[in-house]
């Protein structure tokens, strides 16, 4: 189990330190990828490239058959960023989009006493009877709730692993009634990395482009980026805009 501090160091200096030409390098990249995954280095080093085609059961089988070689850890989240967003819900439902091995589901559920419903594309069976917590398979792209279900939603490391980042935060705040915390790993992006991620943000300016709120809080914890947007108040000033005349 590596901590996220010190895994943090060794992508800053893979990501800043190594020229782009050698770190975008087949050659350099695969020397380490045997290293670290063996026989399936195959699966990490082909991922970007195939995965805008995958069909959904395509996709999340990479993750299936790779989950042995992901980093086993509690949490992606730095203890500030889990701080920061288990102080930042509000309201008696919460949602978890990709929840994966249940850590922050369980925190939020503890500290708020609230009921929390987690959701990812697998489950592991040992989160099954987690108290005060329901989880369920389902797909960010297509979350299965109504509008407005649950009063904060979070996602937290999942938008950089998605297929269809525009169409997955449209569902994020759809489901949302109050509020939707999102925080995002900072990295670089580069045809090699040590993880299934697809979507990059390197600085706050790349949340600003995807969320293009004005009225919401973008922040660095970390090596983490944290976006907060009151839902419910961005709706209620973008349906007192004045609507303008047709030709």
């Amino acid at each position: 189990m590596l901590n996220r501090n010190f895994t943090n160091k060794v992508n800053w200096v893979f990501d800043n330190l190594i020229p782009p030409v050698i770190r975008d390098s087949s050659l350099f990249m695969s020397i380490w990828f045997w290293m670290l995954f063996g026989s399936k280095r195959r699966y990490f080093m082909e991922f970007k490239g195939k995965a805008p085609f995958l069909t959904k059961e395509e996709f999340a089988a990479y993750y299936r058959i790779l989950a042995d070689k992901h980093i086993q850890r509690e949490t992606d989240l730095t203890l500030n960023a889990v701080d920061r967003v288990v102080a930042g819900i509000t309201g008696e439902s919460v949602l978890d989009v990709g929840s994966g091995r249940g850590f922050l589901v369980k925190k939020i559920a503890e500290q708020h006493g609230i009921k929390v419903v987690g959701i990812d594309i697998c489950i592991p069976d040992h989160l099954l009877d987690t108290p005060l917590v329901s989880f369920q398979v389902g797909d960010i792209e297509n979350l299965p709730f109504p509008d407005n279900s649950f009063d904060t939603v979070v996602c937290c490391h999942t938008l950089e692993h998605v297929q269809n980042l525009e169409l997955s935060v449209a569902e994020l705040r759809r489901v949302a009634k109050k509020r939707l915390i999102v925080v995002v790993p900072r990295q670089r992006e580069y045809k090699y990395t040590f993880d299934l991620h697809l979507h990059f943000f390197p600085y706050e300016s790349s949340l600003k482009k995807v969320f293009r709120s004005e009225r919401a809080e973008y922040a660095t914890i970390d090596n983490d980026l944290l976006y907060i947007e009151d839902v419910d108040k961005v709706r209620a000033a973008t349906s007192s805009y004045p609507c303008e005349a047709g030709n």
